[in-house]
C-alpha cells in the first residue's frame, strides 16, 4: 500500500525521532501535523522534577520568596503555592497566609517545577508535590480521594473512590485519573503500591541530601507522552531509534500494556519526519504568516507579553456579499488559530483579532467555532467573548517554552524588534553624531566606519549633504567601508 494512501487510514500517530543530542516526538492526526515536542539533552526541561529547595530570599512586597534549587537562576515560590493543610479548611474560603509565616530565609522546602525557566525569568515552584502514574496521582499530605472530572459515570466514580480511598496512608492519598475509568482492582492496587515505593525514596533521599538538592526527575520525553497520551485514540507509535523502541516496549509492558502492540520500529533509510512531512510543517510553524485553504491567512506575532493572532480575507472574494465572505474566513481561521496553538505551544495571554462582523450570530457562531476546535487541545484553555473593539481574549496554560524559543534565537541585528532602521535613518544619525563629537572634542578630521550599503549611499545619495556638513564644520569627513559591521552598526574616529 503506498505510503498516501496508509497515512489517510490512520487516525492519530506518535512519530519519535531520537538523536543522540535530541528526542522530537510528532503527533500526526488525519495526515496533518498538531503538536511538537522537542527535549534537548543540554537543556532538558525540568517541570514535574522534585527539589529540596533553601529559600535564598523572601519578598513581602510580591509575597513570593525566591528558593535555591542548584540551578544558575533562583526559582520563584508565590504564597499561593505553598500550601497548608489543616483540619476543616475549604480550599476556597482559605486565606493565603502572609509569606513571611510561610517561609524564611535559610529554610529548607521540599518543592516541584510546575513552569520551566523562560526567557528571564526562573523556574516557578509550588509545595503542592503530584507524583503520577499510569491511573493514580500520588498528593503528599492529602487525605481525600479525588476523581476526574473526566470520568463522568457516576457509579464508576463512586466505585474507584471507594476502592483508591483503602489505599490512602499516612503520608497521603490520591486522585483518580480518566484512564483508570473501568479499571479494576489489581491494576489500581499496583499503581498505589508504585507511587507509594517512589515517595519513600524521595523521602529517603530528601533526608540525606545537606543541602539543596534533586530528589525525583520526571520521566524522559517519549515515557512522559506515552504516559500523558493515553486515552488518545492512538493507531501507531513508530521509533526510528532501536535503543528506544525497546526502552518504550519495556515502560508500555509494565505501564501501559494496550499500548504495546502499537508501537512499530521504523528503519527506513529516509529520515521518519521528512516521511509524514514534518520537517516542512515545523519550518512553517516559525514564520509569522499562515496561509488559509480559502485564501485567507493569519499573522501571528508572540510578544513577552502575549501572543496577538490577526484573521486577514487576503485573495479569498467568496460567493455573495462581503458579511458572508468575512465569516466564512472567520470561520475557517478558528480552525487553524487552534492548530497553531497546539503546534507552536503558544501559552499565556492570546489575543485574537478576527475580521468585524456586523451579526452577532456569526459572532456567536465563530465563537463556538473556536471552543470547539480548542476542545482537542489537552492544555487547558479559557475563551472570554467578543470585546467592545472586536477582539476575542483567551488563555492558554504555559509550562514550558514555545516551538520558536526553542528553535530560534534573537536576531543579532535587530536584536528582537523585527525591523531595521532604513539607511537613510543612519546616514543622518550618522551626521548628527560627528557634529555631536566634534563640539565635545577637538578633532582636525573624522573617518566614518559603516556598513557597505550605508557607505554606499553617504558617497551616493547623500553626498551633497555630506559635502555640506564638511563645510560646516570646516573639516574633513571620510567614509571607510567595513564589512564585518551589521546594518546598523557604525563608529565615528576622531584624526
Amino acid at each position: 500500500m503506498p505510503q498516501e494512501q496508509e497515512q489517510k487510514s490512520i487516525a492519530a500517530e506518535l512519530l519519535i525521532n531520537v538523536t543522540p543530542s535530541e528526542t522530537r516526538v510528532a503527533l500526526v492526526e488525519d495526515g496533518t501535523l498538531q503538536e511538537v515536542h522537542i527535549e534537548r539533552l543540554a537543556k532538558k526541561g525540568i517541570v514535574g522534577n522534585i527539589y529540596k529547595g533553601k529559600i535564598s530570599r523572601v519578598l513581602p512586597g510580591m509575597q513570593a520568596a525566591f528558593v535555591d534549587i542548584g540551578l544558575d537562576k533562583a526559582a520563584f515560590l508565590h504564597a499561593s503555592d505553598i500550601v497548608v493543610r489543616r483540619e476543616g479548611d475549604d480550599d476556597k474560603n482559605t486565606k493565603v497566609p502572609d509569606i513571611t509565616e510561610l517561609a524564611k530565609q535559610g529554610q529548607f522546602m521540599t518543592v516541584q517545577v510546575i513552569k520551566d525557566p523562560i526567557s528571564t525569568k526562573g523556574a516557578r515552584l509550588t509545595t503542592d508535590i503530584t507524583l503520577p502514574s499510569r491511573y493514580l496521582v500520588f498528593m503528599p499530605g492529602a487525605k481525600h480521594v479525588g476523581v476526574s472530572q473526566r470520568i463522568e459515570n457516576e457509579a464508576d466514580r463512586n466505585r474507584l473512590k471507594s476502592v483508591v480511598g483503602k489505599y490512602t496512608h499516612e503520608h497521603g492519598s490520591y486522585i483518580i485519573r480518566t484512564a483508570a475509568e473501568g479499571m479494576g482492582v489489581h491494576e489500581l492496587e499496583q499503581d498505589a503500591a508504585f507511587l507509594k515505593r517512589l515517595w519513600a525514596k524521595i523521602i529517603d533521599r530528601r533526608q540525606r541530601a545537606k543541602s539543596s538538592a534533586l530528589l525525583y526527575e520526571d520521566l524522559s520525553l517519549s515515557l512522559r507522552l506515552l504516559r500523558d497520551f493515553v486515552g488518545t485514540d492512538l493507531e501507531r507509535i513508530r521509533v526510528d531509534s532501536k535503543l528506544t523502541f525497546e526502552m518504550l516496549g519495556e515502560f508500555t509492558s509494565e505501564f501501559v500494556p494496550e499500548l504495546n502492540d502499537k508501537l512499530d520500529y521504523y528503519s527506513g533509510e529516509r529520515p521518519i519526519f521528512e516521511c509524514y512531512q514534518v520537517e516542512n510543517e515545523i519550518k512553517r510553524a516559525l514564520e509569522r504568516k499562515v496561509e488559509l485553504k480559502s485564501g485567507g491567512y493569519l499573522i501571528i506575532d508572540q510578544t513577552e507579553a502575549m501572543t496577538t493572532v490577526d484573521i486577514n480575507t487576503g485573495a479569498f472574494v467568496g460567493h455573495r456579499n462581503l458579511e458572508d465572505t468575512i465569516f466564512s474566513t472567520n470561520l475557517e481561521a478558528t480552525k487553524a488559530i487552534a492548530r497553531q496553538l497546539r503546534l507552536r505551544n503558544l501559552g499565556g495571554i492570546i489575543i485574537i483579532d478576527f475580521i468585524d462582523m456586523e451579526q452577532d450570530e456569526h459572532r456567536r457562531r465563530v465563537l463556538s467555532a473556536l471552543e470547539s476546535a480548542l476542545a482537542k487541545d489537552r492544555v487547558r484553555t479559557n475563551v472570554s467573548k467578543f470585546s467592545s473593539l472586536g477582539l476575542v481574549e483567551m488563555t492558554r496554560k504555559r509550562t514550558r517554552e514555545s516551538l520558536e524559543h526553542v528553535l530560534c534565537k534573537e536576531c543579532p541585528s535587530c536584536k528582537g524588534r523585527g525591523s531595521l532602521k532604513t539607511t537613510e535613518s543612519i546616514c543622518y544619525e550618522i551626521f548628527r553624531e560627528v557634529i555631536r563629537v566634534d563640539r565635545a572634542h577637538a578633532a582636525d578630521r573624522f573617518v566614518v566606519y559603516a556598513s557597505e550599503p550605508v557607505c554606499d549611499a553617504l558617497l551616493n545619495q547623500e553626498t551633497h549633504y555630506l559635502a555640506d556638513l564638511e563645510l560646516f564644520l570646516g573639516k574633513e569627513v571620510k567614509i571607510e567601508i567595513e564589512p564585518r559591521y551589521a546594518h546598523e552598526r557604525y563608529d565615528v574616529v576622531m584624526m
